[in-house]
């Protein structure tokens, strides 16, 4: 390419994520030309090292757990092996498999494709090496990356982000996960299936702190009778390395110096907004630590210029991040849409598993909101006891005058199916009554948000 000349499209995208290639894909079918630029392999951190990859270790995970479970129902003489490096090879498939079809989508002849580090030249125009692009309008969908706590110690092998431990070639005797969020606590109950002893520290009062705390402790309690160490307001302080090659992790809780030793640590304390190269400074763009400001269309203080997705820190999520993409691509063309970007379902793969939408209880109680409890328990649920998974409960919140719901929290079996039922009915403004007088199909799971709403 001449470097003298500029390529100019429409739309232009930087990252190619759920967010960046979901809207080029939508741009395209709406007869947008687009420019997509992205450094690394099209999928971003969710494809690549972050949902899909997790979800193919809980499937193993979970089919272990199923067959050492199964002596309970009297199959006895079970004889199977478990080979972590099968594991990491259909990971590797599956990546490769869902990389595939997304590059097979994006050969659309409106779609040009430009692999490489964009930088911010002006406001309408953007470097890729000594390659130029400008466009009408651009929407920057870096993402995040992996944060590590600013301790000694944390750059001495074997402490690992949630990137790398997707890579382990071993599955670890002892795994300490600093960190006790969602990602924290997906591998932490993904190793303990794999066979390692596994210690959770996490600095706050509760783990998943943003969560419902009902939730969170119910949680805890479930992961604790899977002999899964949970330390709460635990302060690391450093990591150390004996001279057995064992590493020490140091913490403080309660004032009291406590240390825990593990052949492998897992720094999951959170991920930042991929902020690193953008130029964002020369174009005069604000951003803060947490990520790129945003108004309620992802338009940013430069006009043309919109963000989408971890790179404005708000809902870490590849979901949130493709109907933030679309909010941008209909403000872009001056259409109006009903889409509700505070209703967000979240999940969280552990076993059992954990998933919310809407507001939680601390939330209604700091903005005043009078409102009211629902709660049911998977033990009473016909198909949870017939699954043997019986562990977790129910809790709704809805408004104490009108009835309309106002929040879903979810511990137990396929939460993160059932809460999608809850996130239409809130969406919708839909009320306990209106879930009250749904027919619930029987016996099923979903019968356990019809039973937190029955009639007293």
């Amino acid at each position: 390419m001449n470097t003298n000349q500029t390529v100019h499209s429409p739309l232009l995208i930087i990252g190619a994520g759920p967010g960046g290639y979901e809207t080029a894909l939508l741009a395209a079918r709406r007869g947008i030309e687009v420019t997509l630029i992205e450094k690394g392999p099209v999928g971003g951190t969710c494809l690549n090292e972050g949902c899909i990859p997790t979800k193919a270790f809980c499937r193993h995970a979970r089919m272990l757990d199923d067959l050492q479970e199964a002596e309970t129902l009297g199959i006895n003489n079970l004889s199977f092996s478990f080979d972590y490096h099968t594991v990491l090879r259909r990971k590797e498939q599956i990546i490769g498999q869902l990389r595939q079809g997304v590059e097979t989508l994006l050969q659309n002849k409106l779609i040009r494709r430009v692999t490489g580090c964009a930088r911010f030249e002006d406001e309408h125009t953007v470097l890729v090496g000594e390659e130029r692009y400008s466009a009408d309008h651009i929407l920057i969908a870096t993402g995040s990356v992996s944060q590590m706590l600013p301790i000694p110690g944390h750059d001495l092998p074997h402490v690992m982000t949630s990137a790398e431990i997707l890579n382990l070639d071993c599955v670890p005797r002892h795994l300490c996960v600093i960190g006790g969020g969602v990602i924290g606590l997906e591998f932490a109950s993904i190793f303990r299936s794999f066979g390692s002893q596994v210690t959770v520290l996490e600095y706050c009062r509760d783990i998943l702190p943003h969560f419902d705390t009902d939730l969170a402790k119910r949680l805890k309690q479930s992961l604790g009778k899977r002999d899964i160490e949970i330390q709460t307001q635990a302060q690391v302080q450093q990591i150390e390395q004996t001279e057995e090659g064992v590493l020490r992790v140091h913490y403080l809780k309660k004032e009291k110096e406590v240390c825990v030793d593990a052949d492998y640590v897992l720094m999951a304390v959170g991920r930042r907004a991929n902020l690193e190269s953008l130029n964002l400074d020369d174009i005069g763009l604000r951003y803060t630590k947490r990520g790129i400001e945003v108004n309620e269309q992802m338009q940013t203080n430069v006009p043309h210029i919109y963000a989408i997705g971890d790179i404005i820190g708000r809902q870490m999520l590849a979901h949130a991040a493709t109907f933030q993409g679309m909010r941008a691509l209909n403000h872009i063309q001056g259409l109006t849409d009903n889409l509700r970007l505070d209703i967000v379902p979240a999940a969280v793969f552990t076993h059992p598993e954990a998933a919310a939408v809407g507001l939680t209880e601390e939330e209604c109680k700091a903005n005043g909101i009078s409102y009211r409890t629902h709660k049911s328990f998977f033990r009473a649920n016909g198909k949870a006891v017939c699954l043997q998974e019986t562990e977790g409960f129910c809790k709704l919140l809805s408004h104490k005058e009108s009835g309309a719901l106002l929040g879903g929290h979810l511990v137990g079996p396929h939460a993160a199916d059932l809460i999608q039922e809850l996130t239409v009915l809130i969406q919708n403004g839909k009320s306990v009554e209106d879930l009250r007088n749904t027919i619930h199909a029987h016996p099923t799971l979903g019968e356990v948000l019809l039973d937190a709403v029955k009639e007293e």
